[in-house]
């Protein structure tokens, strides 16, 4: 079905058995009646209905005999089922890290055929209220935090061969069982030694998902992506020294894990959560071969990590999700929220998110391009959770946040962005298992842009390399007034010469990587040689107009690691050339970092990029150097807009206070701003091409072009005016009542002093402009240009006083 002409196909409500608090028959029904009537406003869109059962961690499965009657571990527990270390800071172990507690006094005994009246009940009911078909799906989870498992940390630890959480805490995919002669539903006479995981998981699904009548699987926290899937090690990685001998076999284990798994289960529906990361943070830590995975097995693509939102990590939950869709191994794409938490004791819609909606707008900005130059949006749609850690299923949740996902559909992106990630998604995978001694660029690449969209950096809209090339050739006039936004092209590549294409046409391209691997055609555009790499502590020397600190400067130390910036920094200005921006100095050794040129239309940007982080043992990503002490590289990304237009600047009072996130979509010609502040003291300034953008329903003080404004935790702004104002004046922007029939919208402009001012209407053909018309707003009609500018637009020029915009 539609809902405002966007496609659902599907809506997951994900939910433990922890309402079930008693488990007859008219206390079971009760509940999933109130479950479907909670989310009826959502479901209602879709075309069908699925649940999705987070029973137990998986051993629910690995344990399954084909006994109904048996009594199986469920997930009844708040806090950490099975502790794997000490936790710092949390001597006594009373942390829920440290120690689980059952949810209720007495928590119902669940056996089998519990689980399987449950699954029945929820397939007869939902068909019965809903009027739609329902699917119910299994979850599958490698670590130890949802249930007790003898199975994982007693009987067969040896297939625990990640650190996640822990010493020899997450199942490897790939990883070999010890025989045993216990019974089980796929193997009654016990495990043969070294049988694959694969083959013993796939077979007691086989039997355990058709006994239950479960419809599909859901493969949790990373399952089948790696080693570490939480983290940037992995068998590849570990934190200092990329292995490049062990990238193929770590590749061809994951793909005989995926075989094994689909012979044994054919035909069985899979999807995943993947890893917390990106495409090509799982390719350089762990060799995950993705594309691989997404060409020969059927499954459905990672959605957004709730996990990196809840860190306030909205860089890497937005490239990580961009990364994994950029190409898809079949028709659809899903977006996740994280309303509940039914194991860690919070509810992040009521608690960590505080009822604000960014990790619903952030990631439903995110537009997929595909090959016939179409934005995708999700066509699925998971809620985790339904119920709490305490099995309650509180009826706010549902009433507060249905609004904001269905406005988040109605207000999808239908063309591309301003800036347009060209992920290279062939790329990276050629360049992992082709030229595996280059794979240090494919582990800089995303950590670098996570770091620059975490400092302001408005990228939301993605396609592959392939599709870029395949829609350029198609319909070139797709990207015009965009900026693409991609790693340096290997020379003579496909990827380079749909960019040569595209400045042809006099398109604006910024690159960011290593030029060590470039085209002499393109190092010459750029106006680069090639020297002898630097690496190490530097300082750093540019002609970009900074952002603002009140208390003190920003500093001119910056370190590159070559490790984990791919490779070292060998860039120098040719002689004769004008085209650098920014420099890094190491005694008397200088090397570009960042250039610009431009001729006619077309204009290119790049920057070499420096990953201003490093790696800690112990913790799953890197960390940032202190903002305090170094120069942060990424924000060049940033700032580097400014040579196309685009002045993004933020005011601050320290230097290492975090910015704001920020995404920029286009739906139905308006420009819809999204905003994460995790620092709300820090001020936002933004001129565009077409002038500041005015807020509808803002003020602003306005002055050379230039107005501050301040972010709250999480806004939600529509813009369809800019202007352009040299004197200083306030501006206000609302809208107003209509006073005819067959308008649609009026918008009130106040203060304007000289100014130009172009609207972005949903209709041209059909809009009227007063300048200083009296109530009630019919008089005074003036004339306008026509003009086409990141879309159709009017502009009017020096006016001063009220704008009055209907159509």
């Amino acid at each position: 079905m539609k809902y405002k002409n966007k496609n659902i196909k599907d809506v997951t409500l994900e939910m433990s058995l922890k309402p079930f608090k008693k488990t007859d028959k008219k206390y079971i029904e009760q509940v999933i009646t109130e479950m479907f009537r909670q989310w009826d406003a959502l479901t209602r869109y879709a075309d069908q209905i699925s649940i999705l059962l987070w029973t137990s961690d998986g051993s629910q499965i690995l344990d399954y005999t084909g006994n109904m009657n048996e009594e199986m571990e469920w997930a009844r527990y708040i806090g950490g089922a099975n502790p794997r270390r000490k936790i710092p800071g949390d001597p006594e172990g009373i942390g829920l890290h440290s120690r689980f507690h059952n949810y209720i006094d007495n928590p119902p005994v669940i056996t089998y055929k519990t689980l399987r009246s449950i699954i029945e009940c929820l397939k007869k009911t939902g068909k019965k209220i809903t009027g739609k078909p329902i699917r119910v799906g299994e979850t599958f989870d490698p670590g130890p935090e949802f249930a007790k498992s003898s199975f994982k940390y007693e009987r067969h630890n040896e297939v625990c061969r990640g650190g996640t959480m822990g010493d020899k805490s997450f199942i490897c995919c790939y990883a070999d069982l010890n025989g045993d002669n216990r019974r089980y539903a796929g193997f009654p006479n016990g495990i043969p030694d070294k049988t694959p995981f694969g083959v013993f998981l796939g077979r007691q699904c086989a039997h355990y998902l058709k006994d239950l009548g479960f419809d599909y699987i859901w493969f949790s926290n990373g399952f089948g992506f790696g080693v570490e899937t939480w983290g940037a090690t992995g068998s590849v990685f570990n934190g200092e020294t990329f292995d490049v001998l062990a990238i193929e076999e770590s590749k061809d284990k994951m793909l005989i894990f995926w075989r094994a798994f689909f012979k044994e289960c054919p035909g069985l529906a899979v999807e995943t959560r993947g890893t917390n990361l990106s495409t090509g943070m799982d390719l350089s830590s762990d060799a995950a071969p993705v594309k691989q995975i997404y060409e020969q097995f059927d499954i459905t693509p990672p959605p957004n990590s709730p996990w990196a939102a809840l860190n306030g990590d909205f860089g890497l939950e937005l490239i990580g999700y961009m990364s994994h869709i950029a190409e898809l191994p079949g028709k659809d794409y899903r977006f996740r929220f994280y309303i509940h938490d039914p194991w860690w004791n919070n509810s992040p819609w009521l608690d960590r998110y505080m009822r604000k909606a960014h990790d619903i707008y952030l990631p439903l900005s995110v537009g997929r391009i595909n090959e016939n130059s179409v934005i995708e949006n999700p066509s699925l749609i998971n809620i985790l959770t339904v119920d709490d850690s305490f099995g309650n299923m509180p009826v706010e949740c549902p009433n507060e946040t249905i609004p904001h996902i269905l406005r988040g559909y109605e207000e999808f992106p239908d063309v591309p962005g301003p800036f347009v990630w060209v992920y290279p998604f062939d790329e990276y995978h050629d360049l992992t298992f082709s030229k595996p001694e280059r794979i240090s660029e494919v582990f800089f690449g995303d950590w670098f842009i996570r770091d620059a969209v975490n400092n302001g950096l408005p990228l939301n809209t993605v396609a592959s390399g392939r599709i870029f090339k395949t829609t350029m050739e198609n319909n070139p006039a797709f990207y015009q007034d965009r900026i693409i936004v991609t790693i340096v092209p290997e020379a003579e590549s496909s990827l380079e010469a749909s960019i040569f294409t595209f400045l042809g046409q006099g398109g604006k391209v910024l690159l960011y990587g290593p030029l060590t691997h470039a085209s002499q055609r393109l190092l010459d555009l750029l106006g680069m040689e090639i020297s002898t790499p630097l690496s190490g502590t530097m300082e750093i020397e540019h002609k970009i107009t900074e952002d603002i600190v009140e208390s003190g400067v920003y500093p001119r130390q910056i370190e590159h690691n070559s490790v984990i910036s791919g490779g070292g920094i060998d860039t120098v200005q040719a002689s004769g050339k004008n085209t650098a921006i920014a420099f890094v100095r190491q005694n008397s050794n200088v090397r570009t970092v960042a250039a610009f040129t431009q001729s006619q239309s077309a204009s290119i940007a790049w920057v070499r990029g420096i990953n201003s982080m490093l790696h800690q043992k112990g913790s799953h990503i890197l960390a940032k150097l202190d903002a305090k002490l170094f120069f942060q590289g990424d924000a060049l990304m940033r700032r580097m807009l400014d040579c196309f237009g685009y002045d993004i600047r933020f005011r601050k009072t320290y230097a290492e206070q975090n910015n704001p996130v920020c995404t920029v979509t286009r739906c139905k010609n308006a420009f819809n701003f999204s905003f994460y502040a995790p620092d709300t003291t820090v001020m936002c300034s933004m001129r565009f091409p077409q002038g500041v953008p005015v807020f509808l329903e803002s003020e602003m003080l306005i002055e050379k072009n230039e107005a501050w404004i301040s972010i709250d935790r999480a806004d939600r702004k529509e813009c369809r005016i800019f202007i352009e104002q040299e004197e200083k004046s306030l501006i206000t922007c609302r809208e107003l009542t209509k006073r005819v029939l067959g308008v649609n919208r009026v918008f009130i402009i106040k203060g304007l002093k000289n100014a130009v001012l172009r609207c972005y209407p949903e209709d041209t053909g059909r809009i009227t402009i007063r300048n200083n018309s009296p109530h009630p707003y019919l008089l005074n009609a003036i004339p306008f240009e026509k003009q086409n500018l990141s879309g159709l637009c009017v502009c009017v020029k020096k006016v001063s006083g009220e704008i009055v915009a209907e159509w």
